[in-house]
């Protein structure tokens, strides 16, 4: 009886935790961002954390890459328009991040490559060293840059945060995907539930390269 007892309990408790990411998702499906925003403009003097181990951490005394540096191209290329590809998602070792939505950039990887993308980047509101882990068991790191939002600064600032405490996250981010050409957005998807995976993943954005 206990053992039938947990096993209801333990699906409810999943229920539960869908129903909360379908519902805290459902009341807004807009953004600040859209297609030709300057993203750097939109998130001034933020930066992110690259994934990486503590150890890593410590010898490069904790620094951050200014989100300028991310989007913008270097200036030994002043002719050339860096093209980036980037994704949120609302955590590290969640359900659908880990088995559908970064599973879908890693696995058509090539296909950016071979459209001129210089960079695909995941980012989510986690510290790096939890980043650093995921990236390593989804073998993902030698496709996907990953870079850690820690205080949701950089959502905040492109109207991309969700409160997620109804499941037990906290303060998060949506579900997301942009291609963006030198700082500026030319495709922007938002999906409308942090639990859905419909516009963000990575045939959507191929298609709109």
């Amino acid at each position: 009886m206990a053992s039938s007892l947990l096993k209801r309990t333990s699906y409810s408790a999943m229920k539960l935790v869908a129903g909360a990411l379908a519902i805290g998702g459902s009341s807004r499906a807009y953004a600040a961002i859209a297609a030709g925003t300057d993203i750097v403009s939109a998130a001034p003097n933020v930066s992110l954390q690259k994934a990486r181990s503590w150890d890593e951490g410590v010898s490069s005394k904790f620094s951050a890459t200014p989100v300028k540096d991310i989007f913008k191209a270097r200036f030994l290329y002043p002719y050339f328009d860096k093209k980036v590809v980037i994704f949120g998602l609302p955590g590290a070792y969640t359900g659908v991040c880990s088995q559908q939505h970064v599973p879908s950039y890693k696995n058509n990887i090539d296909k950016f490559k071979a459209k001129g993308i210089d960079s695909v980047i995941c980012v989510a509101v986690n510290d790096p060293y939890v980043l650093n882990g995921w990236a390593e068991k989804l073998q993902a790191k030698d496709a996907i840059e990953f870079y850690g939002d820690f205080d949701g600064g950089f959502h905040k600032a492109l109207d991309l945060d969700k409160d997620l405490s109804v499941a037990l996250l906290g303060p998060r981010s949506h579900r997301w995907s942009a291609y963006v050409v030198d700082g500026k957005v030319k495709a922007f998807n938002l999906e409308e539930a942090p639990s859905d995976f419909k516009v963000s993943g990575a045939d959507v954005i191929l298609g709109q390269i």
